[in-house]
């Protein structure tokens, strides 16, 4: 396995910056940002590595890990409201700057996991796979995703016919049929376009 860099540039504090739940149906998208500090080191001893590839449970343990030990970490959201009225893109770009904003140490530079971003007045750069690549990065997609997949189970208790739980907001076949037979919620984000044209109907 291809050992995450620490830096992308040594001596320099950055944070690397990664979201949650772009494609999803449901849900707002979220946002972190981490600056691991020195115990970055002792997270890759424990499995760190980009989110989608780990286990829930150790993304879990991880987490723990990664917001009791970092020199400094925050998540940011943005609401489907908002991913209605900006877009998906500029609304994943609103939730990293929240994220980034939130930060109580402020970085000197910063790690976009992705290919587009939204300037902030802190310089960055944009990472392709930049989960699998920076240690700084792949803290922060662990954090966007746990925290994303926990509003999305709390919002599942007044919505339980969509299998949030399970799906976490994403397009599967199950949630798309769920829709089709109950409807959409305020949870729900009505301008998505998936394969087969407009799923939400006005």
């Amino acid at each position: 396995m291809k050992k995450l860099r620490r830096h992308a540039l040594k001596g320099r504090l950055e944070a690397g910056v990664d979201e949650a739940g772009r494609g999803c149906l449901a849900g707002p998208v979220t946002a972190a940002a981490v600056i691991p500090g020195k115990a970055g080191a002792s997270w890759l001893k424990e499995g760190l590595d980009d989110s989608k590839k780990l286990t829930p449970e150790v993304r879990q343990r991880l987490r723990t890990r990664i917001e009791q030990e970092a020199l400094a970490w925050a998540v940011g959201w943005a609401t489907v409201q908002e991913i209605e009225e900006l877009n998906i893109l500029n609304a994943t770009h609103l939730a990293m700057h929240r994220a980034v904003d939130a930060l109580t140490t402020r970085p000197e530079f910063l790690l976009i996991d992705g290919n587009r971003f939204k300037p902030h007045e802190i310089p960055h750069s944009c990472e392709i796979k930049g989960d699998g690549r920076f240690l700084s990065i792949a803290a922060a997609s662990i954090l966007a995703k746990t925290h994303r997949d926990d509003h999305m189970l709390a919002l599942s208790v007044n919505h339980p016919e969509y299998g949030w739980p399970q799906n976490k907001g994403y397009p599967t076949r199950s949630h798309r049929e769920a829709i089709l037979r109950w409807g959409s919620t305020a949870m729900h984000r009505r301008t998505f376009r998936g394969a087969q044209g407009r799923l939400f109907q006005d």
